[in-house]
């Protein structure tokens, strides 16, 4: 017995589903798995590595193609590959309960892995472990948000964190080598943006070491670029000041 299969009609599997409403009129895309990140955040810029075809359908999991005059009403065009990169970039990604809530415990580790990263108790200088900064955030009942990045949502964390336990963003360790001359007046300005000045040397010029939170990074940089005019120079000794050993808290 043959099996007919209308010829509008592609049967596919392990997909992940782009949809888009244009034209009061429904439209999909199938892409591969895990692939519609990559290409929005630039990573995957291969066509043909995010989509499983270059067909526009009305329902892809019925496998029913979308027509052409639909095509042309909705986009002014029926190049169904212009038509994709569009549904691809502004289109929303149709994911199952179950993938949804995968994702959302990934990120979660994601951002407790960021957050223990960057983070030190501020008594000790040592580091929290992972396990130690999801049970915090649990307790704090954190929400993740899909449409936010990791590092933002991590920096969220260790401000609401703080409310609640010992922990502060690790400082960065700088060496700054300035002018004499402007030098003086430059240390008054950054005196605020340092958190531990560990030494200083008048000499030919002004070399300060000092320990500085991550976040005064730019604007310090920025500072000693115009206030020495491209004289003075700054360089990262060390991106955290942790204390040294293998203990972490648990």
């Amino acid at each position: 017995m043959s099996i007919f299969t209308p010829t509008n009609q592609i049967r596919l599997t392990n997909v992940a589903v782009v949809r888009m409403k244009r034209a009061g009129k429904r439209f999909e895309i199938a892409c591969y798995k895990n692939k519609v990140v990559g290409w929005r955040s630039g990573v995957e810029k291969d066509l043909d590595e995010v989509l499983q075809t270059h067909s526009v359908f009305v329902n892809v999991s019925k496998g029913q193609v979308a027509k052409k005059e639909d095509l042309i009403s909705a986009f002014g065009t029926d190049d169904q590959t212009e038509i994709c990169k569009q549904i691809l970039t502004k289109g929303e990604v149709q994911v199952s309960d179950k993938e949804r809530h995968s994702q959302l415990e990934q990120m979660f580790r994601d951002i407790a892995t960021i957050v223990a990263d960057k983070c030190v108790n501020p008594e000790t200088k040592r580091p929290y472990t992972v396990i130690l900064i999801e049970r915090a955030m649990k307790d704090i009942h954190y929400s993740v948000k899909p449409n936010k990045s990791t590092k933002q949502q991590a920096l969220e964390v260790i401000k609401q964190l703080k409310e609640k336990m010992q922990i502060e963003r690790a400082h960065m360790r700088l060496r700054f080598i300035l002018p004499v001359n402007e030098g003086k007046k430059l240390k008054e300005k950054l005196k605020p943006l340092m958190k531990v000045v560990e030494s200083e040397d008048y000499s030919q010029q002004l070399e300060i070491v000092c320990l500085v939170d991550p976040g005064c990074f730019r604007e310090i940089d920025e500072l000693i670029k115009k206030e020495t005019k491209g004289k003075g120079s700054l360089e990262v000794l060390s991106l955290k000041d942790v204390e040294e050993g293998d203990e972490k808290f648990e």
